[in-house]
């Protein structure tokens, strides 16, 4: 008995080609999405160098340690730049006195010393 593909004297032609356009396919969308995530990548260092370059001279940025907080600070000017919240920070500790400060320091959850 003949084989259903076989019946009528027809024999299927096999293509050994057939899948080749969807393994390109494939490979052609993960290179896509390896150089989506490369260029990405370049994108975040490039922002992060310029947000460590000072707006006004454009000086490179050092950390620099004020009543708990760590501040932003240019090496060329010496200006200092804040972060959003720390200038409510040092003004509220600033407020309470050296009395308020102690307080904070001792009885503080926070362990890197800035408090809410």
């Amino acid at each position: 008995m003949k084989n259903e593909t076989e019946r009528h004297g027809e024999r299927p032609e096999f293509d050994e080609h057939a899948n080749e356009e969807n393994y390109f396919a494939v490979k052609e969308h993960e290179l896509v999405e390896d150089m989506k995530a490369e260029f990405r990548g370049v994108q975040a260092a490039r922002r992060e160098a310029q947000m460590a370059t000072c707006p006004k001279c454009s000086g490179q940025f050092a950390k620099y340690r004020f009543m708990g907080f760590e501040l932003d600070r240019c090496e060329t000017c010496e200006g200092i730049w804040l972060n959003k919240g720390e200038l409510q920070g040092i003004l509220r500790q600033q407020a309470r006195g050296p009395l308020g400060r102690f307080l904070d320091r001792c009885f503080s959850k926070v362990k890197n010393g800035n408090n809410p």
